[in-house]
């Protein structure tokens, strides 16, 4: 008797779990807090007043812009990169007034240009050395290279070039002390 009333009421229990579980069901989707989230969110959007407008730089007007200067070539000619050098150097007021800044200037200047290429120089011969140490002769070892030897003349056609431009910019600084020579200047002002 006694397990015939504990079999019913664990069939009893089975049938009220099996008959609560859509309601539990529908309970656990409202109480979603994401999905009440969600709603909340597009409620207050519908709600909410239009966004403020953002200005950039692309909606305002831009004035007019001066006459660009003509842009500066890069420095594969010497001479012409010197002579504009000179005349940004100083000019004849500078010279009249104080001639010792302004030969010190056009002086600092030349030096400039110079250490310049020569870092320039210093960085292609370094592509170079590194563009060797990955050439290999052997065709079987070239296929896996990512260099081959057109990569190397180039850059040694590039050294050629700046040392070339080197030897210009030092007779220029050259040309400079003997300028600076018949202009009857000091010799120190060209240190």
């Amino acid at each position: 008797m006694r397990s015939i009333a504990l079999l019913r009421l664990a069939a009893l229990l089975a049938l009220a779990t099996f008959a609560a579980l859509p309601a539990l069901a529908q309970q656990d989707q409202s109480a979603d807090p994401v999905a009440d989230a969600a709603r909340k969110a597009r409620a207050q959007q519908k709600n909410a007043p239009p966004a403020k407008k953002v200005y950039t730089n692309d909606d305002i007007p831009s004035a007019p812009q001066p006459a660009a200067a003509p842009a500066a070539k890069p420095s594969g000619d010497a001479s012409q990169a010197a002579d504009t050098d000179t005349s940004a150097a100083g000019s004849d007021d500078d010279k009249v007034k104080n001639p010792e800044a302004y030969w010190h200037k056009r002086f600092q200047k030349a030096r400039d240009n110079v250490a310049k290429a020569e870092k320039e120089l210093d960085v292609l011969q370094r592509e170079l050395d590194k563009n060797q140490v990955q050439y290999y002769s052997d065709p079987q070892k070239a296929l896996m290279q990512q260099n081959n030897r057109s990569d190397i003349n180039d850059n040694q056609a590039k050294i050629d070039a700046k040392k070339k431009e080197i030897d210009s910019l030092n007779q220029q600084l050259i040309d400079l002390e003997d300028e600076l020579r018949k202009a009857g200047g000091n010799p120190g002002w060209a240190r």
